[in-house]
Formats: structure tokens, C-alpha cells, sequence
């Protein structure tokens, strides 16, 4: 049963500047504003439409670079134009939150907010609203902070973990258990070992709590970082914000949640859950989370492959593309900008196109 509450917000966090889907990718149109499943929505129009039984439209806020405001507003035309939160500067997720949960808290004292990035995917809908409104609810009975895991389904290096004590499970919600540590992108061999025990979660950075508890938090462990969003209280919703947002954004230490908050505080509780989620941060993270056709090949938009295996392609545009021969490749098309790369060496991409 899905939960929608007057109280409960969504925090889309969409300041990323990924062009790793490069051509369709670039500084000025990040990933999260892309259709890169070729679906006619894109990633950022998919997070908020996973989020429409849990959360109201009116309750949802999105914090992103003050470039990106005209491209958010369009794309996202059912929320409040008001809540768009424009940052000056890339700070990291700490400061992000820090100015939207004191935002949020001047309009609603009993919030109960999730936080979540704006270009990951979700195959389950259904079950991802489930373990959220759970979330919810868990947040607005408590104290605790909540953070989704992941089951590992392979030794990835590109995630964080969420080392979790399954020994003991929450009297009060019995699938929460409490958090032993966080734990950085690992090597293989590292990886390989979480995967090996069962306690080791996917960090997906999908953050559950009440807007008590992260300011309480923020102020215990992040006092100067605090202080200069609490002191915008009176001018939050007026017309000064935004020019005193950008005077004191800037002074902001550029440091994560995970550092600021999650890695000192003592109840944080890990909701382990499966609902098909990928960050979608590489074309081989694309490869590996659409479907394929007999030989192995993921096809988006009008194109055809003959004697082609475990290839990508993403051609969307008027252009017909017949592709021959190809093994293990990239192949993406945007505009004048045409990429053929082979999967196994993508990261090459970011320093091929680096500033164009």
C-alpha cells in the first residue's frame, strides 16, 4: 500500500553536470535531462513520475544549478515553479540538502521527506513506492535516518557499499536495520568480498527522514554549514532569497551527506531492497538494464543490425542506421555529433570529448 501525506516532499537533487552519454550528454544538457532509454521521458521526468502515488505534485522540489532553471521549469511543468532551488555553485549533497530541508521546514514543520538523485533508473515501480512510503512512515515515527541498499547482484567498483547488521532487525519496521558503516567505491578483489557476504548493500543515495531529524542532525555535526541556512529563515519564499542564496552558498564547505551526517550519527537505518535500480552512469550500466535482441544487441530508435553482437546503439533522430560487423561497440548519434566506441573502452569517451 502506497502512502501520500500532506506531509511527505520529494528532493530531486539535479546539479550534476554528467555528459557521459556523450553525444546526447554535455555540460549544458546533462544526462538527467536526456531521454537516454528513448522512451519520450526523460530521466528527470522519470524520477518524478515513480514518485506520483508517495508524494503530491505540490510537495515536490528540485535543487539544481541556477543554468538549468529554464530547462527544470519546462520539463518538469507540474510542480511549483517556486520550488526549484537554484544553487550558485556545485558544493556537493550536503549543502544541497542543508538549503532544502531548511526550505522545506520554514513552509512545514512536519515534513517527512526523500531525497533522491534525478537520472537512476527503477525496472519496479510498484515495489520501490512500497519500500519508500514504508520509509516514510518510519521517518515520521522516529528519529532515525534511512537509507535504501541495494542487493548486490555483482562485485561493482563504480557504488558505494552499506556494510548493515542483519542480525537484529527494527522492532518497528522489521525489513529497517541499523547501519555499521559506509563504505567508499572498493576495488575488485574488495568488491568481490562484499558481494561474498550477504550485509553488503549498494549505496543508491536515496535518503529517507523527517525534516526534524536532518536539521537537528545538520546542526549537531555541520554547525557552521547550518548556520548559514539558518540564518536565511526569515527571508526563505521572499524576494531577497535567491540574491542571499548566492552570496552565502558560495562560503559552504563542498562536502557529501555521507561525510557531513551519515558517517557521525547514530540512528541510521538501511532499508535493503530490490526493485531493479541502476545509477545509469555509462552506456554499458544502458547496456546492461534494457532488453536485447537475439544477438545480444540493445537497439534505441530506428535502426537495424546484421551480423552485429552485444552492441548499444542509440540513433533517435530522423536518420535510418543500418549497422554491419560490429562486436561489443557503442554506437550514439546526436545532432552533428556521431560516436562509435567500443564498449569495453568507454571511459576514453570523457577524455575525447572533454569541453566539446
Amino acid at each position: 500500500m502506497t502512502l501520500q501525506t500532506e506531509n511527505n516532499h520529494l528532493v530531486i537533487m539535479a546539479g550534476g553536470v554528467g555528459s557521459r552519454f556523450w553525444p546526447m550528454s554535455t555540460p549544458e544538457l546533462p544526462k538527467q535531462f536526456v531521454d537516454v532509454l528513448g522512451c519520450g521521458k526523460t530521466l528527470i521526468q522519470m524520477t518524478m513520475e515513480r514518485f506520483a502515488e508517495v508524494v503530491p505534485a505540490d510537495n515536490v522540489w528540485v535543487v539544481t544549478n541556477a543554468c538549468y532553471a529554464a530547462i527544470v521549469r519546462e520539463q518538469l511543468p507540474q510542480m511549483p515553479a517556486d520550488h526549484i532551488l537554484l544553487e550558485p555553485c556545485r558544493r556537493n549533497t550536503a549543502p544541497c540538502i542543508a538549503y532544502v530541508s531548511w526550505r522545506i521546514k520554514a513552509l512545514d514543520p512536519k515534513a517527512n521527506i526523500v531525497v533522491s538523485p534525478s537520472d537512476h533508473i527503477v525496472m519496479d515501480v510498484a515495489e520501490f513506492r512500497r519500500v519508500v512510503s514504508s520509509s516514510l512512515q518510519f521517518a515520521s515515527e522516529t528519529d532515525a535516518i534511512v537509507t535504501l541498499g541495494m542487493k548486490a547482484t555483482r562485485p561493482e567498483t563504480g557504488y558505494g557499499y552499506i556494510q548493515t547488521d542483519l542480525s537484529t532487525p527494527c522492532a518497528r519496521n522489521r525489513e529497517m536495520y541499523r547501519v555499521d558503516s559506509f563504505r567508499e567505491k572498493p576495488d575488485l578483489v574488495t568488491a568481490q568480498k562484499y558481494v561474498a557476504q550477504n550485509n553488503f548493500f549498494w549505496n543508491a543515495g536515496i535518503f529517507v527522514w523527517n525534516v526534524g531529524t536532518i536539521v537537528n542532525a545538520l546542526r549537531i555535526y555541520q554547525p557552521q554549514l547550518s548556520e548559514i541556512f539558518e540564518q536565511l529563515l526569515p527571508y526563505y519564499g521572499t524576494e531577497r532569497e535567491q540574491e542571499l542564496i548566492d552570496e552565502r552558498f558560495p562560503q559552504c564547505e563542498n562536502i557529501s551527506i555521507d561525510y557531513a551526517v551519515l558517517e557521525k550519527a547514530d540512528e541510521i537505518f538501511c532499508f535493503p531492497a530490490s526493485f531493479g535500480w541502476s545509477d545509469l552512469g555509462t552506456w554499458g550500466s544502458l547496456y546492461d538494464n534494457k532488453p536485447r535482441d537475439a544477438q545480444g544487441n540493445v537497439l534505441i530508435g530506428n535502426v537495424e543490425c546484421h551480423d552485429s553482437h552485444n552492441c548499444v546503439v542509440h540513433c533517435t533522430q530522423e536518420k535510418r542506421v543500418i549497422i554491419q560487423g560490429l562486436e561489443g561497440y557503442i554506437v550514439a548519434e546526436h545532432d552533428d555529433a556521431l560516436l562509435i566506441c567500443r564498449l569495453s573502452e568507454e571511459q576514453q569517451i570523457r577524455k575525447f570529448t572533454e569541453g566539446k
